[in-house]
């Protein structure tokens, strides 16, 4: 949301130097959905609350796309009803889609390509489409990377023998490449394409500018062990969050993907759910740098995996027989009530779940058990209450629509990120001296990134500020704790 901002009150992709850490796609959407609005980023109470809106109705689109996907590679609307249902129940799809996420807008594009392509006929125009689509998602973020090679194997499969097929096979990757070739371009007119001299060491960064290649060399090579240990986000928070959808998911990914290969001409659909869920699943386990959110594409293939999956399975000889000399109330029955164990389960957390007492509570993600934003909108009147405007502040992310889209304005209000990585914040205004910070507004969510972001030392200068600081406010709700701390100097 700072990034769209500044493309709307300032025509530049970022407020700080653009270093190219994600292509800019995404937040143009934001600031295209912002801009019409009456009171732009304050439409809904904040900036972050504008991009939720914008989330829900990306989100809305999503289902209706899944959907419609899921229904024509499975070909029945039992599959369809599945995905669509854990797409959208599922404790961790609900966490994730509430905020403003570029992933959130890519799952979007992405199925809409995934759409143009599974159309009845896979026209000219719709290959066109399609490839604007995936193009846009890949700016939008560049994981989606990981779906393009089943992409390529089903425009193959869905135009070999067509009377266009030598012309649709040549449009499909140009339209996608356009968008891509564009983002390129912006890079190679700004002379920021490749580093100076060539020089792609990674401890020694360029100094005079910043450069696209340099930057994807770095993300390529950045890495933090492995994420199935114990101590990785898979165990401390997506298993938590939701295991059956996790565990389910996976295991009808690999029977996809069994299916698939073993009758890849009659079952393309199955091959095509498979190697999309499998494609991102291998990026994550792959050994680089893994933020919580990254499983959010995911969540989407696991579940047109687990609808196709458990749709077949319906459908085998035995269980049919079965489930055919039974009432049809029995055969209504049986399913419903299995869906009402699913949702009911505490152990799945679905809409139930055992709180800290041991008690069976409302799960989580359907009730407000911490007014997190209450206290966000606290602290926010604290600062502007008690702190003068021309304070230098470092802070994190959240506030800082806040703090310089509202008057009165906080132009020296920085995020920790920016503030040690930015040389016009790090070597300029903050000069990397405790003593040039004045205010330190912080959450135990920040404290911990920092410490996890100091793996060079280039949060030292900031750490140092903060023990040489007192608390002067601070609000605790369950394990949330908000906090703005003054430096003595």
């Amino acid at each position: 949301m700072q990034r769209a901002w500044s493309l709307v009150r300032e025509t530049r992709l970022s407020p700080y130097t653009y270093d190219y850490d994600h292509a800019p796609a995404g937040w143009i959407q934001l600031a295209g959905w912002a801009f019409p609005l009456p009171k732009q980023f304050e439409a809904f109470g904040n900036a972050i609350n504008t991009g939720r809106f914008l989330m829900l109705l990306v989100h809305l689109a999503s289902v209706v796309l899944l959907f419609e996907v899921t229904r024509r590679l499975s070909g029945t609307v039992l599959a369809a009803t599945i995905a669509a249902f854990f797409f959208n129940l599922s404790p961790i799809s609900v966490y994730y889609q509430r905020q403003v996420l570029l992933d959130n807008l890519m799952i979007f594009w992405m199925l809409l390509a995934l759409y143009a392509l599974l159309r009845r006929e896979t026209t000219i125009r719709s290959a066109l489409a399609g490839g604007i689509a995936l193009g846009i998602a890949l700016i939008t973020k560049e994981n989606a990377l990981f779906f393009a090679p089943t992409f390529m194997y089903l425009l193959y499969r869905r135009i070999r023998g067509s009377a266009s097929q030598r012309f649709t096979r040549t449009l499909w990757p140009f339209a996608a490449a356009a968008p891509v070739g564009a983002y390129v371009t912006y890079a190679l007119l700004k002379n920021e394409l490749m580093p100076s001299g060539l020089d792609f060491d990674l401890a020694n960064p360029p100094a005079d500018h910043v450069s696209l290649l340099y930057t994807l060399w770095w993300q390529i090579n950045r890495s933090q062990g492995s994420l199935l240990n114990h101590h990785g986000l898979l165990y401390t928070s997506w298993l938590p969050r939701d295991s059956f959808l996790l565990l389910a998911g996976m295991a009808t990914t690999v029977i996809s993907l069994w299916w698939g290969m073993r009758k890849h001409r009659r079952d393309l659909g199955f091959f095509v759910a498979g190697t999309l869920g499998f494609g991102y699943a291998f990026y994550l386990l792959r050994g680089s740098v893994v933020l919580d959110f990254y499983i959010t594409p995911l969540i989407p293939m696991f579940a047109m995996n687990i609808g196709m999956v458990t749709d077949r399975l319906l459908r085998r000889p035995v269980l049919r027989k079965v489930l055919g000399r039974a009432s049809s109330k029995v055969r209504i029955a049986v399913p419903a009530l299995l869906a009402v164990m699913l949702l009911a389960s505490p152990s799945t957390g679905y809409v139930l779940t055992v709180n800290t007492e041991g008690r069976v509570a409302v799960a989580d993600q359907y009730q407000s058990k911490l007014a997190l934003t209450h206290m966000q909108l606290a602290q926010i009147a604290w600062v502007r209450k008690h702190v003068s405007p021309k304070a230098r502040i470092i802070m994190d992310d959240d506030m800082w629509g806040e703090l310089h889209d509202v008057h009165p304005f906080y132009p020296y209000a920085h995020s920790h990120w920016n503030a040690s990585s930015d040389p016009a914040l790090r070597d300029k205004l903050f000069r990397k001296r405790w003593q040039n910070v004045d205010y330190i507004i912080m959450s135990n969510k920040m404290r911990n990134a920092i410490h996890r972001n100091n793996g060079d030392g280039r949060e030292n200068w900031i750490l140092a500020a903060l023990r040489n600081s007192e608390r002067v406010w601070a609000d605790i709700r369950g394990g949330i704790r908000l906090e703005i701390y003054r430096v003595n100097k």
